[in-house]
């Protein structure tokens, strides 16, 4: 019985085994942890990882766990995402940066505010915040517990992005990261701006003539 009440709303496949294929706490991980379940999408797989149960059943007994990323994604640069967004007209300034705040470090891609034009004439407030699809469920009881909302619209999308990684350059300042990106035929990198910063507080430079000086040498 708690096992069914807690694999509510999960879809879930009866099968010809009789016995218990799935335990309380298993049904309890699986709703915690997963954001939607569908079909195994086509990808390229990094890691797989085995449970073995202890029981013997006409078929192999254990549970397997596939890692890795969609080929979608690593041949277009194209990522599922989904974007949450709800409208405020009372809250302050620094209750919605606060919010913001925590849904950054709650895993956020991105989060944003627009002003709007609310109903009764109100001046208000768009948030609105892009994750990855599986952590909508988590990221909408951020937004729920942080601002005053009753209703959040959700809509599944897809990204295009360029492929992103850091690399390391020496300067006339010492080291500075460097984030380099490409794809659909563009290449471009950027010197990352907390080093730039710090290298402008330490030498009382202005953030122009730390680039300035970085670009002359390389």
């Amino acid at each position: 019985p708690a096992t069914s009440l807690l694999l509510k709303d999960v879809p879930i496949d009866p099968g010809d085994i009789e016995g218990e294929l799935c335990t309380p706490t298993g049904a309890a991980l699986l709703k915690h942890f997963v954001g939607r379940f569908c079909p195994l999408p086509a990808m390229r797989i990094s890691s797989v990882g085995y449970g073995c149960g202890k029981k013997d059943f006409p078929r192999a007994n254990f549970v397997r766990a596939l890692f890795g990323e969609s080929e979608k994604t690593r041949a277009s640069g194209i990522e599922a995402i989904c974007e949450l967004s709800c409208t405020l007209d009372d809250m302050t300034a620094e209750e919605i940066g606060f919010a913001m705040e925590r849904l950054f470090a709650g895993g956020a891609r991105e989060v944003y505010t627009v002003p709007v034009g609310m109903k009764k004439t109100r001046p208000g407030t768009l948030l609105r915040v892009l994750c990855r699809s599986g952590e909508r469920e988590k990221m909408a009881a951020l937004i729920f517990r942080h601002t005053s909302t009753i209703g959040i619209c959700a809509a599944e999308m897809e990204r295009l992005v360029l492929e992103r990684h850091f690399e390391r350059r020496e300067t006339p300042y010492g080291p500075v990261q460097v984030k380099a990106s490409s794809g659909f035929g563009v290449k471009r990198e950027k010197l990352e701006y907390e080093d730039l910063a710090r290298i402008a507080r330490e030498k009382d430079l202005s953030l122009e003539e730390v680039r300035a000086a970085i670009r002359g040498r390389s």
